[in-house]
C-alpha cells in the first residue's frame, strides 16, 4: 500500500470520527427535543412537583444541556451507557442482551443476500439485452418499490396464516437446531432480503456492465474467450470495488430495515427496544440505540470508501 492510498485511507478514517461526533451530538440534542418530561412520566402523573424535581436533579436533567452533552459522550467512550429512566437498571444491562440477537438477524440476512445478489448481477451482466436480463430488471425493480412493511404483511398472510410453514413473530428466536433456526428467521430474513438482494443486484450489473464496456473486455471477446471467462476472470476483478461499494451501502440498508422487522415480527433485538424506549420516552436507551445503529452506518459506509480506494487499480 502506497503513501498515496495511506493519506486517502487515512483521510476518510479522520472524516468518519469528526461524523460521528457530530452525529453524537445531534442523537443527543435531538432526543432532548423530544415531547414531556422523562421524570414526570417516569413517576406518573400523580407525582408532586417536588418529586419530579428531585428526580430531576437525581437524573442530572436540571444541567446545562452543553455539560450534559459531554458528560453523556464521556460515559458513551467509557462504556458507562447511563440508567433507564423507565426501568432504574442500567442502559448496559438491557441493550447488550438484545445486541446479539440483532446482530445475528443482520448477519443471516447478509449470508443470504449477498451470494444471491451476486449470481444475480453476474448473470444478468451476461446475458444482457435477452429476455431473462430483463426479467432479473423488472423483478428486482419491483421489489425495490414495495415498502418492507408491506412485503412483511404479505408473507405472514402467505408463509404463516395461509400455509402454516412458520410462525408469524420471532418472541423467543431459538438457534439449538436447523429446523427451528429456520422457523425463527425464515420471515425476517426473507423481508429483509428482498430489497437488499434486489439493490446489491442492480449495482452488480451495473458495474459489470461498465467494466464490459470497456476497450479491454472487447479485446478478450475478439480474441475469442467466453462471455464467462470475460465476466469471471477479466470484468469481475477490475469491478470488485465498486461491487464492494455497493454491497456496504445496501447492507448499511438492514440497519434501516432491521426496525421495521423487528417491530412487525416481535423480535427481540436492539430495534424493537429502541422503539419503545421511543414511546416510554427513556432517553439514555434512545441515545444508545440510535448512536449505536448511526456508528454501524457510518462504519460500513467507511469500509465502503476504504475497499473502493484499496481496490482501485491506478492506485497500486
Amino acid at each position: 500500500m502506497n503513501r498515496v492510498v495511506l493519506r486517502m485511507v487515512s483521510r476518510r478514517i479522520a472524516i468518519g470520527a469528526l461524523t460521528l461526533f457530530l452525529v453524537s451530538a445531534l442523537v443527543f440534542f435531538m432526543a432532548t427535543l423530544l415531547p414531556g418530561d422523562a421524570a414526570q412520566m417516569a413517576l406518573g402523573q400523580y407525582a408532586t412537583p417536588e418529586t419530579v424535581a428531585m428526580l430531576r436533579k437525581e437524573l442530572g436533567l436540571d444541567e446545562p444541556l452543553l455539560l450534559r452533552f459531554f458528560t453523556w459522550l464521556g460515559g458513551m467512550m467509557s462504556g458507562n451507557f447511563g440508567i433507564s429512566y423507565a426501568a432504574q437498571v442500567p442502559v448496559k444491562s438491557i441493550v447488550l442482551a438484545r445486541i446479539p440477537n440483532t446482530l445475528m438477524l443482520a448477519g443471516a440476512a447478509t449470508a443470504t443476500s449477498v451470494p444471491i445478489a451476486l449470481v444475480l448481477g453476474i448473470v444478468a451482466a451476461m446475458v444482457r439485452g435477452t429476455l431473462l436480463d430483463r426479467v432479473i430488471g423488472v423483478l428486482t425493480m419491483s421489489v425495490v418499490a414495495v415498502p418492507e412493511f408491506l412485503l412483511a404483511t404479505l408473507a405472514v398472510l402467505l408463509f404463516a396464516v395461509k400455509l402454516h410453514w412458520v410462525s408469524a413473530v420471532s418472541v423467543n428466536p431459538d438457534v439449538s437446531s436447523v429446523g427451528e433456526f429456520f422457523k425463527s428467521y425464515s420471515l425476517p430474513v426473507l423481508v429483509l432480503c428482498c430489497v437488499v438482494v434486489a439493490q446489491m443486484a442492480r449495482m452488480t450489473r451495473a458495474a459489470l456492465v461498465n467494466e464490459l464496456d470497456a476497450p479491454y473486455a472487447e479485446m478478450t471477446v475478439l480474441k475469442g474467450l467466453r462471455p464467462s471467462r470475460t465476466v469471471l476472470c477479466h470484468a469481475l476483478p477490475n469491478a470488485i470495488g465498486p461491487i464492494v461499494n455497493a454491497m456496504a451501502l445496501s447492507l448499511s440498508y438492514l440497519l434501516g430495515g432491521v426496525i421495521i422487522v423487528e417491530a412487525i415480527f416481535s423480535y427481540p433485538g436492539l430495534a424493537s427496544t429502541l422503539v419503545d424506549a421511543v414511546s416510554n420516552r427513556d432517553l439514555p436507551i434512545v441515545q444508545f440505540c440510535v448512536l449505536f445503529f448511526s456508528t454501524c452506518y457510518l462504519l460500513l459506509l467507511l469500509l465502503a470508501d476504504i475497499a473502493t480506494i484499496v481496490c482501485n487499480p491506478k492506485l497500486r
